[in-house]
């Protein structure tokens, strides 16, 4: 098993140590030679996969743009543990006051419309929807 751990994606970091919780294993105390922690993002981890037939966990926006998947095939997918939510926020500008508060607030209503809402759901790789819409889904 291989894990990206990038230092920057606590979330990702974060969606991975439940996984082995879930399983009932204490990946401190139980990692052996078998996990490795390359420290990477997501593409140096699909290649560390693809070049030592390793298991790894992957987004599907990087899977299916990645290029170099070898023998890699998906074994696993669909699992609601698996979701990976994405959120957009403003930047607060009492602590950043160069940021452009209007624009940003645009960006938002924008996401969150309708039309923003369609693009994310069009937006496709090969023909594969990456990302799926849920701003106005109540249970979200």
């Amino acid at each position: 098993m291989l894990s990206s751990r990038a230092a920057t994606d606590p979330a990702r970091i974060k969606q991975e140590l439940n996984l082995w919780k879930i399983a009932e294993i204490d990946i401190a105390i139980e990692k052996g030679p078998w996990y490795k922690d390359i420290g990477q993002g997501m593409g140096g981890a699909l290649n560390a996969a693809s070049a030592s037939d390793a298991y790894v966990l992957s987004d599907r926006g990087t899977w299916l743009s990645f290029k170099n998947k070898g023998d890699l095939i998906i074994i696993v997918e669909g699992d609601k543990r698996l979701f990976n939510q994405y959120g957009v926020m403003l930047v607060n500008p009492e602590s950043h006051p160069t940021v452009r508060k209007e624009l940003g607030q645009q960006f938002i209503d924008w996401l969150i419309s309708t039309e923003g809402q369609k693009a994310i759901a069009d937006y496709k790789i090969d023909g594969k929807q990456l990302f799926y819409p849920n701003a106005n889904d109540p249970n979200a």
